[in-house]
């Protein structure tokens, strides 16, 4: 039977090259330009039973990092035998690669000998069987368990900052609380179990004396296809949850990206924030008219104007703004 590959790469020659190559050699082959419709490949072929006896990518792809495709794919498919190859390799990219389950690296250019000679080092296996229960369970579920809601704050009294502030940062219900430099001044993540349970939180900071709320910006769960969505969770799981899981305790390492957006250019705009290594939590507010992204400031110093500047020039991004966190509690 002929052994089946899956291509990523964002080059048509080369999807065209390695196709017919690996197809004289008896392989069957399915090309795919960028890491999200592999994915979507990968699960429909599955689906019907098919599955797919190697993979071979390549690490840079204009979508999403080369490096991200082969944590996720490797998350869902741990057996399937994975060749990446590059023409900008280096022998850290090599290692990073070669340490995920077996996986091989190949350098640019090679000849198709060479190809399946890397292939046929790798251990056999396949994408057939059945669904992950962990798979089937987190497929089309909220991205979130727990309602969360983004609460910014002006100070009305600058006598009872730091008061207040203390009072925010310790209130059951705040997982996040952070004083900025923008057009507010203190931006909190309130999250709960329940709309009630949310509702109080608002009123326990609405009680605290110094400061006004200025917007409740509750926070939704993003208009995308299947395929896209799909492959955000699993990053998510498979990268991002031990980092989002820290969060609260990385108080003063952050800064805000605050993204105006028309509502039909979502998904672009929300998977480029969302892939950029310094993010570490992308969210939907405002009846999905505003991305807020959070920062690590140890993955991006001095590198909010690049993000910025890439966000401002995404189709559909109306305004960008950013706002640095302020440590009090260590000033």
């Amino acid at each position: 039977m002929s052994r089946r590959v899956l291509i990523i790469d964002d080059e048509p020659e080369i999807r065209r090259n390695l196709t017919v190559g690996l197809a004289q050699e008896g392989f069957t082959c399915t090309a795919c330009p960028d890491g999200i419709s592999a994915i979507h490949e990968l699960h429909s072929s599955r689906e019907k039973g098919i599955g797919y006896d190697y993979l071979v990518t390549d690490i840079f792809m204009p979508d999403i990092d080369g490096l991200k495709i082969l944590k996720v794919i490797k998350s869902e498919f741990p057996e399937l035998p994975v060749l990446v190859i590059t023409g900008f390799g280096n022998e850290e990219l090599e290692q990073t690669a070669l340490s995920e389950h077996n996986t091989g690296f190949l350098d640019k250019p090679f000849e198709i000998p060479q190809l399946v000679e890397a292939l046929e080092n790798l251990t056999p296996a396949g994408t057939t069987g059945e669904k992950p229960a962990s798979e089937a369970e987190e497929s089309g579920g909220e991205i979130r368990e727990s309602l969360s809601s983004y609460i910014t704050l002006r100070v009305t009294d600058p006598t009872k900052d730091m008061a207040a502030y203390r009072a925010l940062h310790g209130m059951e219900g705040i997982a996040s609380c952070d004083a900025v430099n923008g057009d507010v001044d203190i931006v909190l993540l309130a999250q709960a179990s329940s709309e009630e349970d949310l509702e109080r939180v608002y009123d326990n900071v609405r009680a605290v004396e110094g400061v006004e709320i200025a917007s409740l910006s509750a926070v939704e769960r993003p208009m995308l296809e299947r395929d896209v969505e799909q492959f955000i969770n699993v990053y998510r799981k498979a990268v991002k949850e031990s980092v989002q899981d820290n969060l609260p305790r990385m108080r003063g390492t952050k800064s805000y990206v605050i993204v105006d957006i028309d509502r039909d250019a979502i998904q672009q705009v929300f998977t480029t924030l969302f892939f950029l290594d310094e993010i570490l939590f992308c969210d939907v507010v405002d009846d999905g008219t505003r991305l807020l992204g959070i920062i690590s400031e140890s993955g991006a110093f001095g590198k909010t104007p690049r993000i910025i500047e890439k966000l401002s020039n995404i189709d559909g991004v109306l305004r960008v703004k950013d706002a640095r966190i302020i440590n009090l509690l260590d000033a």
